[in-house]
C-alpha cells in the first residue's frame, strides 16, 4: 500500500507578517497551535518560515557582494587610469577598502 501525502497549502502572507513582526520560530508554532493546525501543517509552516528567511538573508548577501565587486571594479579602473591624479591614493586605498568591506559583509550574510 503506498501511503499517501497530503499537500497543505501555505499562505505566504502570513509567512511575511511573521517576518515583519520577527517572530522566532517557537513563537509562531505556539501561534499555529492556539490556531488549531495539525502538526503536519505546522510542520510545513515553519519549514516555509525559515526558509523564507533563509532567503532574504541569501538576496541581501548576494547585493552586497555584487555592489562590493562593482564598486572594486569600478576603483581598479579609476586607479589604472588615474584621471585625477590628486585622488589616486583616496581611490586605491580608499575605494578599495570600501569594496572589500561590503563584499566581507555581504558573505557574512551569505554564508551566516
Amino acid at each position: 500500500m503506498i501511503a499517501m501525502q497530503y499537500n497543505t497549502a501555505i499562505d505566504n502572507a502570513l509567512i511575511r507578517q511573521w517576518h515583519l513582526s520577527q517572530l522566532d520560530p517557537q513563537a509562531v508554532e505556539a501561534e499555529l497551535v492556539s490556531k488549531g493546525f495539525d502538526a503536519e501543517t505546522i510542520s510545513a509552516y515553519l519549514n516555509a518560515y525559515k526558509k523564507f528567511k533563509v532567503e532574504k538573508k541569501q538576496f541581501i548577501g548576494f547585493f552586497c557582494m555584487g555592489l562590493g565587486a562593482f564598486l572594486g571594479f569600478i576603483s581598479c579602473v579609476l586607479s589604472l587610469t588615474n584621471p585625477i591624479p590628486e585622488l589616486y591614493n583616496l581611490i586605491l586605498f580608499g575605494l578599495t577598502s570600501v569594496a572589500i568591506s561590503i563584499i566581507v559583509v555581504g558573505m557574512y550574510f551569505l554564508f551566516e
